[in-house]
């Protein structure tokens, strides 16, 4: 289905581009803060068991897994609040302008990959900063199956959170764990600044991590479609998708 964004401007949203990682009960999946992998097992009770292939009707399995730790999702600032405050209340409209941008961290004395402000505030175009995704590199397809606990990966300076105020940015998508480094003593700066929490929590920003972008994907504007499961949690899985910005051609 073609889609006008004005006279000029289209998107196809036959042609979405996939940024979520996928959720399987195999120790493929990716994993993070020392979770066990996903586990997917059939219901057994009063001699039904839930597997067409051990003889039952249906496939009716239980789904263990923690949003955090196993592949893409979405947080509101719930996730560092005393009260709840669930990310399916953040989200009022799920389309957005978003740039994308691709970025070598910085490798600090003590081995910490960091990046920077001002790596980011010349690559972004300040008609498309609903959303700002990042793309760090290299940009290894072993970032599907990574475990990274225990691997300090790399993290964002707080002062980025300066530049997306600055650009009013809502949505922050990485395809790090954390937009903080591992083990921080639980200080969580860069959360903690960008939903102004405890003193004002913004309701309407979310950070969505573990996202992977495929390298094809060029760096620049795109429509950002954020689809995120109805959880009442700080977290819930999610599935952003691109679209690209086409031109009209007379």
């Amino acid at each position: 289905m073609i889609f006008y964004l004005d006279p000029q401007h289209f998107i196809d949203t036959s042609a979405p581009i996939d940024l979520s990682m996928g959720l399987s009960a195999t120790s493929d999946n990716p994993r993070a803060w020392y979770v066990d992998a996903p586990r997917m097992e059939p219901v057994r009770v009063n001699g039904f068991v839930g597997s067409v292939a051990e003889g039952g009707a249906v496939n009716f399995r239980d789904v263990f897994f923690n949003p955090h730790g196993h592949g893409t999702h979405t947080e509101s600032y719930g996730h560092i609040s005393k009260e709840i405050y669930p990310v399916s209340a953040a989200l009022k409209n799920y389309f957005f302008k978003a740039t994308l941008i691709s970025v070598v961290p910085r490798v600090l004395e003590n081995g910490d990959r960091v990046v920077f402000a001002d790596q980011l505030e010349n690559l972004l175009n300040s008609q498309h900063t609903e959303a700002i995704l990042i793309r760090t590199l290299p940009n290894n397809i072993e970032k599907l199956s990574l475990n990274y606990s225990g691997t300090n990966p790399c993290y964002f300076d707080v002062e980025v959170v300066q530049l997306l105020d600055q650009l009013e940015v809502k949505h922050f998508l990485v395809d790090t764990p954390s937009v903080d480094r591992e083990e921080d003593a639980g200080v969580l700066a860069f959360h903690h600044a960008f939903w102004k929490v405890p003193e004002a929590p913004v309701a309407d920003r979310t950070i969505s991590e573990l996202i992977f972008v495929p390298s094809e994907v060029a760096d620049g504007p795109y429509i950002l479609e954020l689809q995120v499961a109805h959880f009442i949690n700080d977290a819930a899985p999610s599935r952003p998708l691109l679209y690209a910005i086409n031109e009209k051609k007379d």
